[in-house]
């Protein structure tokens, strides 16, 4: 009997494991992917979103807005490798935020796997996340913060806002156990940064002579070119949420690309119509406004709702800033609330309707399961819950600190380029 176990035990031993039993390895195929789209979705920000919003904002801010864009991935990356990505990444405490083990990156190395791919290469995966995110809230505020406060709220934000939203969804946190489905950030990214955008507007007040004097963007080329590459990096950004080279990361790119297009022709029609001028401004807001929206369900909707989604983001795009800001009055600059925010909630709530069972199990209300709207509506108004409060904390300490937020009014006037940097994007004369 000794021997027969024995004998069983060597066979054990010699026997192939079999994947579904062995450790993670990395997956040579895999990790070429999600690197090359960490470039792509690293590019969104000092490429992609610099020039979208530079050519948005007026001459003579212009290189104040790169600069602020500029200096948000670099703050990101430097603070997602030191705390962030612990507090979103780390073991869960309480479904609220990470641990500390990873703090600085303790505990990972160059054999550390994530899944199927090096958990280097996933650090820096969300690290391009958190740099964009924060990036976006600018949008709200260019021509009148002070570039030394922008600084100040960037750093708190990412750490006290970004990362815990990160956490709850995407780390382990209570809103990824409830259920809630946000495949490459409606939730953590665009709801987050517009909410935080328009509470940060407010607390600012309006641009001098809003409403009243004529603020036209100093090259739509610029923002034009900016669209193109923040589509393309998009593709990054969606299809590499998969964490895989497979079938789920195809269908991603491919709706998100329709979702983009679906919302600029939305967008071009609807400025058509009521103004009677289909503007390179609107198309290229337009394809962002579909990007937004097909975010939270990339991975999940098949391609005819991908076409619903872009349609109705492009038109609520539209009518947020050509109607809605108008009405309530509020100073939103590149319109990242109107944008991010309303087409980030829309997009949330799409993928409780639409989630396909065929693309990667999930279901939505068309599918089966109407609880999964309510899954999703929770988890839109715990985002913005904690978003505006957190945000307006983080606004009352960066205040504090920095002795104020807005520039002086002389400041506002030259222009920020030149009053604060020293320097000046185009010739005049």
């Amino acid at each position: 009997m000794k021997i027969q176990k024995l004998l069983l035990t060597m066979v054990l031993l010699l026997m192939p494991v079999s994947p579904v039993f062995a450790a993670d390895v990395v997956d040579s195929g895999h990790t070429a992917w999600i690197i090359t789209a960490t470039a792509l979705v690293m590019m969104m920000t000092p490429a992609g979103l610099a020039l979208f919003y530079s050519g948005m904002s007026r001459y003579k801010n212009l290189l104040n807005t790169f600069a602020m864009t500029f200096v948000s991935y670099c703050l990101a990356s430097v603070i997602w490798v030191m705390w962030g990505y612990t507090l979103a990444f780390g073991t869960d405490q309480g479904g609220v935020i990470g641990s500390f083990e990873y703090l600085f990156l303790n505990g990972i190395d160059v054999n550390s796997v994530f899944g199927a791919i090096p958990t280097y290469v996933f650090v820096l995966f969300q690290l391009t996340f958190a740099g964009i995110t924060v990036a976006l809230v600018l949008g709200s505020v260019v021509d009148r913060m002070k570039f030394s406060s922008w600084i100040v709220f960037a750093a708190l934000w990412l750490t006290f806002i970004y990362c815990p939203i990160a956490h709850w969804v995407w780390g382990g946190g209570w809103m990824g156990e409830m259920g809630a489905l946000d495949f490459a950030g409606g939730n953590v990214v665009h709801i987050n940064a517009g909410v935080a955008g328009l509470v940060l507007a407010l607390v600012l007040g309006k641009r001098k002579g809003y409403g009243r004097d004529a603020m036209f963007p100093s090259s739509v080329t610029l923002t034009a070119l900016g669209a193109a590459l923040l589509w393309f990096g998009w593709f990054g950004f969606n299809a590499g949420s998969q964490l895989a080279a497979d079938g789920v990361a195809g269908s991603a790119f491919l709706v998100t690309n329709t979702s983009a297009a679906m919302g600029a022709l939305a967008w071009m029609f609807a400025e058509w119509f009521f103004t009677k001028r289909p503007t390179v401004l609107g198309i290229a807001s337009g394809v962002v406004a579909g990007l937004v929206a097909i975010t939270p369900g990339a991975g999940f909707v098949n391609l005819p709702a991908s076409l619903i989604i872009g349609l109705a983001a492009g038109l609520l795009g539209y009518f947020s800033v050509s109607t809605l800001k108008l009405k309530m009055g509020y100073d939103d600059s590149l319109d990242a609330f109107g944008v991010h925010g309303l087409c980030g909630i829309w997009g949330a709530l799409a993928t409780g309707l639409f989630a396909s069972p065929a693309i990667s199990g999930a279901s939505g209300l068309f599918y089966g399961n109407p609880k999964q709207v309510w899954i999703q509506f929770v988890s839109i108004v715990a985002t913005i819950a904690f978003s505006a409060v957190g945000t307006l904390m983080v606004v009352l300490v960066t205040k504090f600190v920095t002795g104020g937020l807005r520039v002086e009014l002389e400041q506002e006037v030259e222009g920020l380029d030149s009053a604060l940097h020293g320097e000046r994007a185009f010739e005049i004369g």
